[in-house]
């Protein structure tokens, strides 16, 4: 069988690559070439500390050895819970340089959640943010994990004794590694957790070559863009997140930018740092940039630093783009990537035509096609709709413990996303609808099954169905419609208050209707299609 057309190839200049080599290292090997090439240069920077990269290696060192003498072994799973702090990424590198697996845990997790995590993931250890070690003690003897090591990213007055203090387990080491002897094709290096549509989160495996070799492809993708130990980057996109990691983090230690660490995401304290630091590069989802477009003189913050913005998470208006680079000077790079591909698979190219409302052109050795809905077995017509499948180096390993999901989702090296595209004739894609019934606020992902079984522990719902409802500054926003047992006071701000105790604040219903009942198929199923149909026009009409 013939190779796919790819009609993309005909946009790379001959000095960007369709192809990277990806070589046979781990992770903590390409970084540390970037320590050699620049080991004085500010690695990180976080409220005014700095952080060399030849400090920061060692750092990691000597982490990795007092995790590795401590027990943790080649395969184990150790679970990071932090917001952005030069911990983050002391711990993150520290792990995989012993061979063990990093589990991503997003801190605004709540008990149900965190402890399901835990459990399915198997992580023994956890390296947790001091304001949500007491969420982790309520729900640990439930768990497997016998190993808590707490850090305070931010002056802090919390009084209880933790097991272990991050500073005190770092101080403890030697940076005497032994070679755990990975296997940077085969060992898994990340468990990156997505959401799945039966509501049960599943852990994409990505290995050391798959985020390696993303790390490699935004390099020469984005090389018109980054001078190598040039850049700073603004570091607000959670690092737990694949986007941050891949797109920050990563990317940036390999090109020996400055990463400026920030925890969360406020205006003020964003435009005060970009001020102040004056980044070059600002990865970041559309929330952001309104955020930043709707402030009031943000020109007199010398925003003007930033040249090349890389987004994502969630598409992105092209009114917001327009307003944003005219009041910014910066250039938008929309692009696209799942948890599963480690995560950037297309870009709009600094080098060629920008596309508004398309996600651009595959990375180097990442190809695509669009296939038939029906059968996913035949490649469309150019300009037709289908299911966007994926093949690359980036492309996860599998599904962890969940080899169904796994075949379902990888076939024949194919990566079947179940988002609905499209390809123009000069290979650019664009995304027309999004998997299955998912809904994206603010970049999070989120999905309406796992917020359902959440309404129905509600002792007052009889059914339930969730919708994005569109939103002008998240996107979209989580929406309830739900049908009460008879006799039932409809009561809003009381269902919010149940999904609260149950999860994190983003999937959280912001609005609630009633109903006498749903639309349902012939046999009874819940149409959830139809009532998003609804939705969208009345907001249409």
């Amino acid at each position: 069988m013939s190779s796919p057309a790819k009609p993309w190839f005909k946009h790379y200049p001959e000095d960007v690559n369709t192809e990277v080599h990806v070589p046979d290292i781990t992770l903590n090997e390409l970084f540390e070439q970037t320590v050699e090439r620049f080991p004085k240069h500010d690695a990180l920077s976080f409220y005014g500390l700095t952080t060399r990269y030849r400090e920061l290696s060692d750092q990691i060192d000597r982490f990795a050895s007092a995790l590795q003498r401590d027990g943790v072994r080649k395969g184990d799973r150790v679970a990071v819970m932090l917001p952005n702090c030069p911990q983050y990424v002391i711990a993150y590198y520290a792990i995989l340089k012993i061979g063990a697996i990093v589990t991503q845990v997003n801190p605004m997790l709540v008990e149900r959640e965190l402890q399901a995590l835990l459990n399915d993931s198997g992580s023994e250890t956890i390296i947790i943010y001091d304001a949500i070690y007491p969420l982790l003690k309520k729900i640990q003897k439930n768990t497997e994990v016998h190993r808590v090591i707490v850090t305070s990213p931010l002056p802090s007055k919390k009084t209880f004794e933790p097991d272990h203090k991050f500073d005190d387990v770092l101080a403890s080491g030697t940076s005497e590694i032994v070679n755990p002897g990975i296997n940077p094709a085969d060992d898994v290096a990340i468990l990156q957790y997505t959401g799945g549509t039966t509501g049960r989160s599943k852990g994409a495996m990505l290995t050391h070559r798959n985020i390696v070799a993303n790390t490699l492809q935004v390099t020469e993708f984005f090389k018109y863009s980054s001078e190598f130990g040039k850049e700073s980057i603004l570091t607000v996109l959670p690092l737990f997140h694949v986007f941050g990691m891949t797109s920050c983090m990563n990317y940036g230690l390999h090109l020996g930018a400055k990463l400026i660490l920030l925890p969360r995401f406020e205006v003020d304290e964003v435009l005060n740092t970009i001020k102040n630091e004056q980044p070059s590069f600002f990865p970041g989802v559309p929330t952001m940039y309104v955020a930043i477009t709707n402030y009031p003189e943000a020109e007199s913050y010398n925003i003007d630093s930033i040249r090349t913005c890389n987004s994502g998470g969630s598409a992105m208006p092209l009114e917001v783009m327009k307003k944003y680079e005219a009041k910014t000077g910066a250039q938008v790079l929309e692009g696209y990537g799942l948890s599963e591909t480690s995560p950037v698979t297309h870009a709009n190219p600094a080098f060629a035509e920008r596309k508004p409302g398309s996600i651009g052109i595959p990375l180097p050795s990442t190809e695509y096609k669009i296939m038939d809905l029906a059968t996913g077995k035949e490649e469309v017509a150019t300009g037709e709709e289908g299911e966007i499948v994926i093949r690359g180096p980036q492309v996860m390993k599998g599904y962890w413990n969940m080899p169904e999901e796994t075949d379902k989702t990888l076939r024949d090296g194919w990566l079947f996303t179940g988002d609905i595209a499209r390809m123009d004739e000069d290979g650019y894609a664009y995304i027309v609808d999004r998997k299955k019934d998912m809904i994206i606020a603010s970049g999070y992902n989120i999905y309406p099954r796992e917020v359902e079984e959440v309404l129905y522990l509600h002792p007052d719902v009889v059914e339930a169905a969730v919708i994005g409802a569109p939103d002008q500054y998240r996107g979209e926003t989580v929406k309830a419609v739900v049908v009460l047992k008879e006799g039932a006071t409809p009561d809003a701000d009381s269902v919010i208050a149940h999904c609260q105790k149950y999860m994190a604040a983003y999937k959280v219903p912001k609005k609630v209707e009633f109903r006498d009942d749903l639309p349902k198929s012939a046999v009874g199923k819940i149409l959830r299609r139809a009532v998003r149909e609804a939705e969208t026009s009345s907001h249409s009409g």
